[in-house]
């Protein structure tokens, strides 16, 4: 998966394009086992904690 992305970054990306594009696969994949075992928040919850920023 991740050697698709990156051979569809432009020819002019450099490191830090891809860095951030494994990062982001990275965290997506992070995201996607916590969901998987549960590990979710409520959207109350959730607004609850953004009314506090």
């Amino acid at each position: 998966m991740q050697m698709n992305v990156i051979s569809k970054l432009p020819e002019s990306a450099n490191i830090d394009d891809i860095m951030y594009e494994l990062y982001v696969i990275d965290k997506v994949r992070k995201g996607k086992e916590a969901a998987e075992r549960g590990e979710t928040t409520s959207i109350e919850k959730l607004r609850r904690e953004m009314q506090s920023w």
